[in-house]
């Protein structure tokens, strides 16, 4: 591991904005936040509102700037991504802003019943292979309404039209209700102008690239019964998580 990456795991653990919870650690002694999160890390009583696989954290960043009555924590496993995101919170002195490194599929261990009451999912690995592994997954519906208010909205901003009808087939199957959805954000309008004035630096390379941004909004209610529809789905001839995409895309700037 490089010197630049020992430094910013440091600054992670020294930084006050961030929560590290290795998944040992949860296993052996549980997750004190749990239930607490207003009270202990916010000190306030606002919304909770959740970035699963934040990256950088531009999104999480960009909506506590624009919302300062709500919460935002940044969730993913990768340290020294959001490690510029956790920075700039702690530099700019925010207070409704949180990072938690973590693997995602321990999330329901680590918030409790009604404690969230948004998710965001920008530009999600689409695991066009691995159903289970798809945030939009039935697999992860469930383990969200574990801690997600009844009702709660679910947001997905994609360059993956395979993610996206995937997630707006999951969701029809389901009778979950569609708020809001477009197969090119950029030439729609929308009723959220965060979802235009913030982009993320995955999303500006695929932009660049001319590849539509997809958007879908809908709400998870706890009485669903939910299943995995059995449609075929087209896969993307391209792979979001692929780095050689994302060379060929620096190496065209």
């Amino acid at each position: 591991m490089g010197k630049g990456k020992l430094q910013k795991f440091a600054d992670m653990a020294a930084n006050p904005l961030v929560v590290e919870c290795p998944y040992g650690v949860l296993q052996n002694e549980g997750f004190a936040l749990s239930g607490r999160w207003n009270v202990d890390f916010f000190r306030n009583d606002g919304d909770i509102v959740l970035e699963l696989g934040c990256g950088r954290g531009e999104y999480t960043i960009g909506l506590a700037r624009r919302f300062p009555d709500r919460n935002f924590i940044g969730v993913d496993i990768k340290g020294a991504r959001m490690w510029h995101g956790a920075r700039e919170a702690v530099a700019d002195g925010m207070k409704n802003v949180g990072f938690l490194r973590t693997n995602i599929e321990c999330i329901d261990s680590l918030f409790s019943c009604d404690e969230v009451s948004e998710i965001w999912l920008t530009f999600s690995d689409p695991q066009m292979k691995k159903p289970t592994k798809r945030l939009t997954s039935t697999f992860f519906m469930e383990r969200y309404r574990r801690f997600l208010k009844d009702g709660g909205l679910i947001r997905l901003k994609t360059d993956s039209n395979f993610l996206f009808t995937y997630t707006r087939t999951m969701a029809e199957h389901n009778h979950l209700e569609i708020v809001e959805q477009t197969d090119d954000l950029y030439a729609s309008e929308v009723s959220d102008s965060a979802l235009k004035e913030i982009r993320t630096y995955y999303e500006q390379m695929w932009l660049e690239r001319g590849i539509p941004i997809k958007y879908i909004a809908f709400r998870l209610t706890n009485d669903a019964v939910l299943e995995e529809s059995e449609v075929e789905i087209q896969m993307d001839d391209y792979r979001s998580y692929n780095h050689e995409v994302v060379k060929e895309i620096k190496k065209s700037k």
